[in-house]
């Protein structure tokens, strides 16, 4: 009777936080999902594949939970689920884009072996193949007669892409394309699905044409027998083996010895090597960069929708739990009510918004680029490539410690597999690596600064994101502290930063004599710069869709208390930038803390509304903390039974090694 007693008490406590809403949780999840018509196709998708494939095709069904199996079999059931799932979402006419939208691969718990054939590989055909090859390989790739990766980064050269090593040499005798893996170094290492699952790979590798090296090109290069599966001569593939997550995606590694390609297997939208060995270069440099550009667009959406994952797993979780005594000899109350967890958990639930606002901003900028690159306008491509970075490097760190902080919420609960915490944060924190290492790429947004900023002192045209660098300082006359003094305070900040830095950046060349090593040496600095840029970026394109956003008053009530909260919030995180701008003052920083208080006061009670609003049906959440009933002890309990340790009572480690050390005389 206890126990049936407890479980009511969890379903009643969520009854009761859904109870005090004060907005429509619909409309909300419309703004979240892109629009209404948007929310209606997602659900449709999800309600389909939910109740028709999910819960009732026994093929999805795991008979013994994947933390539990073998590095082979984890990656053959991954392998057997996601083809599975591709022939029923053909056989429903339910396109890939659209089901990648509802999250749908989060089924498949630690990655998808098919992952980068559906969208770099697909992408990069897109982007960087002419029609003609278009016509050939893409309708074998969307049949999946191709199955294809994307081989970049190697094992010697991850963000450098101009160092790379593997080569591709044209011989004008033969009209092909020799690759080769010189080195060691040059093994390419880390895509996904090159260790066993892929038969192709678009191959980034320096061109060699006429004595000469034109730099990184893509090709396109068969890697195993379309029929067989056998790895072809000249191509040696493996597996990288275990990381710290997504274990069932087969990343690989690749080596050439002397493979030969046809001249025409070379991606030529942008450049090409004609017959005779000429070389026509493309019309801006950076254009080969676009399946880049769209992946870390495509990250910076990701990240947005992980972090919602865990802050609604943390949050529903916060509101079931109870622990301690808040005052003495009072009933233990929810953990949701301790100040410390609403701190760890609302600024991440105004985080995720902030995150998707800014997604939308690039991924707006990168179609016009795309239709003025069509016109043979590049002028802004420049200005996307530096965003995209921003963006990328931001919230993946946003997220990766978002989902860190969900985990830590929730306490030891958090550290167990069945959470789904753990595969979020493993599944999150590698985008702070891949597609260009973070530093690396706060470095190329830090030397966009620095030379925009000097343009604009020169009087030169720059693009519109950093026209303010060179701007007037004088804050604005807006009210003292108002979102619009902050959203100053943040872009005066940035240029002061900018401006003292490449100050220092001066001093030091004039003591060095030398430019890349004055560079190195402000190299922190530089970062810095590059981080506040982003996240005034960021805060801006929060603040003015939140502005402008067609809402109700009370979701557009609550949107403004989740900005202000984000505004806030990352302000005392970087205090000493405002103080030293003198954008704010000790006073100023003091009431905006009291103020951050007070709206985690006031945010409290729809802190479960919020997370609803993100609609993840338990299926696709797959967390024993964070489901929608609240039920979290009977399924943390429920899943403890499926360890294969339980199938014994005493298991045969006993007989073999405790039972003799027991009965040993050490």
């Amino acid at each position: 009777m206890s126990e049936k007693k407890d479980l009511q008490d969890c379903v009643e406590e969520l009854r009761r936080e859904r109870a005090q809403c004060s907005f429509d949780v619909e409309e909300l999840t419309n703004i979240f999902d892109g629009g209404k018509e948007l929310t209606a196709r997602r659900r449709e998708i999800v309600s389909h594949l939910a109740e028709h494939l999910i819960c009732s095709d026994p093929a999805f069904k795991d008979e013994v939970p994947p933390e539990y199996l073998s590095h082979e079999d984890l990656y053959t059931n991954e392998v057997r689920k996601v083809t599975h799932l591709m022939r029923k979402l053909a056989e429903h006419n339910i396109p890939l884009r659209e089901a990648s939208i509802t999250q749908v691969h989060s089924v498949l718990r630690d990655g998808n072996p098919l992952i980068v054939h559906t969208s770099m590989f697909a992408n990069a055909l897109a982007s960087l193949a002419n029609p003609k090859q278009q016509q050939q390989w893409v309708p074998l790739a969307e049949k999946n007669r191709i199955i294809g990766t994307y081989a970049q980064t190697e094992i010697g050269h991850g963000t450098f892409v101009r160092g790379l090593e593997t080569t591709a040499i044209f011989d004008p005798e033969t009209k092909e394309f020799v690759l080769h893996s010189p080195t060691i170094t040059s093994t390419k290492w880390w895509p996904g699905g090159l260790g066993k699952t892929a038969n192709a790979a678009i191959v980034m590798a320096q061109l060699y044409t006429q004595g000469k090296c034109y730099g990184p090109h893509p090709f396109f290069v068969q890697l195993r027998d379309f029929d067989t599966h056998h790895s072809l001569p000249g191509v040696i593939l493996g597996e990288i083996g275990p990381r710290l997550g997504i274990n069932s995606q087969d990343n690989g590694y690749l080596r050439f010895d002397h493979y030969r390609i046809p001249r025409t297997n070379m991606l030529m939208r942008h450049s090409q090597v004609l017959e005779d060995g000429s070389y026509v270069k493309p019309i801006h440099n950076k254009l080969s960069y676009g399946t880049m550009v769209w992946t870390r667009v495509a990250i910076v959406h990701s990240c947005s929708k992980k972090l919602a994952c865990a802050v609604t797993i943390a949050t529903r979780y916060s509101a079931v739990r109870h622990q301690s005594e808040l005052v003495p000899g009072k009933p233990e109350p929810q953990i949701l009510e301790y100040q410390t967890q609403q701190y760890k958990l609302l600024p991440h639930i105004a985080s995720v918004f902030a995150i998707l606002f800014s997604a939308s901003s690039v991924l707006r900028m990168q179609r016009n680029v795309a239709a003025s690159i069509s016109k043979g306008n590049v002028e802004l491509l420049p200005e996307l490539h530096i965003l995209s970075c921003a963006m990328k490097a931001l919230s993946s760190q946003d997220s990766t410690q978002g989902i860190e902080t969900c985990r830590l919420a929730c306490g030891g609960h958090g550290y167990i597999a069945s959470s789904g915490l753990p595969s979020l944060y493993t599944s999150t924190t590698c985008t702070i690596t891949y597609e260009g290492e973070n530093t690396v790429l706060l470095l190329q947004v830090a030397r966009y600064l620095i030379k925009s900023y000097r343009a604009g002192l020169e009087g030169l045209p720059v693009l519109p994101s950093v026209m303010y660098l060179t701007a007037p300082s004088a804050m604005h006359q807006s009210p003292p502290l108002s979102n619009q003094a902050l959203i100053e305070a943040f872009r005066i900040s940035s240029a002061n930063l900018v401006k003292e830095t490449e100050s220092r950046l001066c001093r030091q060349f004039n003591l060095e004599q030398n430019f890349h090593y004055a560079w190195n040496r402000c190299s922190v600095a530089l970062v810095r710069c590059a981080e506040l840029h982003s996240r005034y970026y960021m805060c801006e394109k929060f603040l003015s869709t939140v502005e402008s956003i067609r809402a109700s008053d009370r979701v557009r009530s609550v949107l403004q208390d989740l900005c202000r909260l984000y505004l806030i919030h990352h302000i005392t995180l970087n205090q000493g930038h405002f103080l030293r701008s003198g954008t704010l003052s000790g006073v100023d920083l003091s009431t905006l803390e009291e103020e951050m208080y007070e709206l985690l006061a006031k945010l409290r009670p729809q802190a479960v509304p919020l997370v609803d609003a993100f609609d993840f049906r338990d299926e696709l959440l797959g967390s024993t903390l964070g489901a929608w009933d609240g039920r979290v002890y009977e399924r943390l309990y429920e899943e403890a039974q499926k360890s294969p340790l339980n199938k014994t009572d005493v298991s045969k480690a006993y007989h073999k090694y405790l039972q003799p050390l027991m009965k040993s005389n050490l």
